[in-house]
């Protein structure tokens, strides 16, 4: 009688995705949902160099960036692996990215929803035609009041593929760290991917505004709005997760609650936000000046656990080059605006980016500029120089200044913000800070550790190293702790620990 076999069936081999993100803090939080949806599908998330699939989630914003998302996928690519991308860049070009980049599957925003099929299929080598790119602000109502009970509202941006209310009925798995967020009906909705103290939370996607020169609302679409209830979750969420600071994102921040009926909802969801147990500050980044209202301002400067921050979108003092950008303000509206801040925390911490070489800058506009920037005495300052962004207006404009002349302009000017941000850090010294410690000094002394201030965003902004009394006082990250400002490098500070 022959004898049966006692081995069991062999386990399909395990399906292994490496997921590389880049760009802003909107894509961290995009690329952490799409974890939590391949996690929910079977996928087993790597870093190791032998994933089935490489997903890279691309930013389109401007040529460098664009630059290096296509370098990343080539690289990819080269490796031997699958490859796939998601994100602005795909979003944007879709069969044109498609067509110049065979060896990566181009996905879009309306793909994420099953992101573990679309890869099945790239480990199958089943190529699946992309889209073909259009202007998603198309989906959605003109109206932003409108826009909520539109059918496409879900689907007009990654982050809202399926989000719907979440109630208390929120399933959190507390023993495992990296456990992703799952809300009502089993729909997984985000896991963390790099740990730490300090998470995105994103309150809204899209942009209503028209700046000649950004072509982001024609692939992000329309603004839309989170609700109060589905942002509250998940920052309780991300502070069970051990998250200490949230740092609010969007496209436009100052537009939050326009297209629920309350111009002024930003204003009553801050203090509930730094009210959940174990948050310790809210952050809230990309500001319009335009759009900036003295309640907000106050909330912001005064709110316990809110920190007194403004990411305010200059883009340019010169009114005359704003104008051609289709945007608000000047240099004097522009100080003015600074200085109501300022009346309301003399400590606030203040940071722009400025776009020089733009379509018909003169010198008198670059003096205008220099003028605002040595006299405002903003904390951190980005320099961009100009490049033309397929499908907007000022790509067709007059005046285009050649690109050595916008180097040069560049050059000049993140010279002169480098100086004028150590000037700012200087007049800090002595100032006592609230530090939200992050992780231990590699290089520092015995007892140093390094966190960020108030006035310092994650990644952007410098770091404050914190110095503890001998015998060293034990921290760890997510720790407040108070701290008197003692020297400085650059826009990094020192501070030392104050006695309890």
């Amino acid at each position: 009688m022959p004898s049966r076999s006692s081995s069991a069936p062999a386990k399909p081999a395990p399906r292994t995705v490496s997921l590389v993100t880049l760009g802003c803090a909107r894509n961290e939080v995009d690329s952490e949902e799409l974890a939590a949806r391949l996690t929910a599908a079977g996928w087993e998330l790597t870093s190791d160099g032998d994933a089935s699939v490489v997903l890279v989630n691309t930013c389109g914003f401007i040529q460098a960036a664009k630059q290096e998302s296509i370098g990343e996928l080539l690289s990819a690519a080269e490796s031997g692996a699958k490859v796939a991308a998601v994100g602005c860049l795909a979003e944007r070009y879709g069969a044109e990215l498609a067509d110049e980049l065979p060896e990566a599957q181009v996905l879009g925003f309306d793909d994420y929803a099953e992101i573990g099929a679309r890869l099945d299929d790239v480990v199958a080598g089943r190529k699946r035609p992309a889209h073909t790119a259009r202007d998603r602000r198309t989906l959605l109502p003109i109206t932003p009041a409108a826009r909520q009970s539109a059918p496409a509202a879900r689907q007009s941006a990654p982050a809202e593929t399926s989000l719907s209310a979440v109630s208390s009925s929120t399933i959190v798995d507390l023993s495992n760290p990296a456990a992703p967020w799952t809300g009502p009906g089993g729909g997984v909705f985000r896991r963390r991917l790099s740990g730490g103290v300090v998470a995105p939370l994103k309150i809204a996607s899209g942009c209503d505004r028209r700046c000649s020169f950004c072509a982001i609302p024609s692939f992000r679409g329309a603004f839309v709005s989170r609700r109060p209830p589905e942002i509250l979750a998940e920052a309780r969420w991300l502070a069970d997760q051990g998250v200490r600071e949230l740092v609010l994102v969007s496209e436009n921040s100052t537009s939050y609650g326009k297209d629920l009926g309350n111009l002024r909802l930003l204003e009553e969801v801050l203090p509930d936000l730094a009210a959940i147990e174990g948050i310790e500050r809210v952050r809230i980044s990309y500001l319009q000046p335009a759009e900036l209202r003295p309640g907000l301002i106050e909330v912001i400067a005064s709110t316990p656990g809110v920190a007194p921050y403004f990411d305010l979108s200059f883009q340019h003092a010169s009114g005359r080059v704003l104008r051609a950008m289709r945007r608000f303000g000047d240099r004097k509206r522009f100080g003015a605006l600074v200085d109501q801040i300022r009346e309301q925390s003399p400590q606030a911490g203040i940071r722009s980016n400025f776009i020089v070489g733009f379509p018909g800058e003169t010198p008198d506009d670059l003096r205008e500029l220099e003028l605002f920037l040595s006299h405002v005495g903003l904390d951190a300052i980005g320099i961009f120089g100009y490049s033309d962004e397929d499908g907007t207006e000022a790509a067709s404009l007059p005046g285009h200044l050649d690109e050595a002349e916008i180097a040069r302009r560049v050059e000049e000017f993140a010279g002169l913000a480098d100086e004028l941000m150590t000037q700012r850090a200087e007049s800090r010294l002595g100032e006592t800070l609230d530090v939200l410690i992050e992780e231990e000094a590699d290089d520092g002394p015995p007892g140093a550790f390094l966190g960020r201030a108030a006035h310092q965003a994650p990644e952007v902004d410098g770091v404050t190293t914190v110095r503890t009394p001998v015998p060293a006082r034990r921290l760890a990250p997510g720790d407040m702790v108070r701290a008197v400002v003692t020297g400085c490098e650059g826009v990094d500070l020192i501070a030392d620990v104050q006695p309890q």
